[in-house]
């Protein structure tokens, strides 16, 4: 069976599926994809899409699984996208059938998107952040600025 994909094989890692047939990937992205797929958390396989290319902390355009972790790079963190991690006790047979209520209730819940570069702490969506992530925030704010001071980029 022919498939849409070649597949990579980094030596001690998981196999990487690049669907890049025809589309130059740079030399430093399959090395960052090689050095992904042989972390000891990554489960089955890489995934590496058609725009596959160089990120600060995962290649961009690609898609990393991962059993019992989370890698923050690699699901937007050198973009500015927030991220969260949330354990319930709920099971597929909890939700129901439509889904569009609950997910309109997460997405006003979890901060998501990034205020513009130069204008303070970033409070993710939230036009007026709750009171009890201003109170951690408070808590946080002068090792920020002493970080800023020491790294203005």
């Amino acid at each position: 069976m022919e498939t849409n994909y070649n597949t990579e094989h980094p030596e001690g890692g998981v196999p990487i599926k690049m669907w890049t047939r025809g589309v130059p990937v740079e030399a430093e992205a399959k090395q960052q994809l090689a050095n992904a797929a042989r972390l000891p958390i990554v489960f089955r396989h890489i995934a590496a899409m058609p725009d596959v290319h160089l990120g600060i902390g995962a290649t961009i355009g690609s898609v990393i699984p991962t059993l019992k972790a989370i890698i923050p790079a690699a699901v937007g963190v050198d973009i500015g996208c927030g991220m969260m991690a949330c354990k319930t006790t709920l099971t597929a047979s909890d939700l129901p059938d439509n889904l569009g209520p609950l997910r309109s209730a997460i997405e006003r819940a979890v901060p998501h998107g990034s205020t513009p570069r130069g204008r303070g702490r970033d409070q993710g969506s939230w036009e007026n952040p709750p009171e009890t992530v201003d109170q951690v925030w408070a808590g946080l704010a002068d090792e920020f600025d002493a970080l800023c001071e020491l790294h203005p980029a």
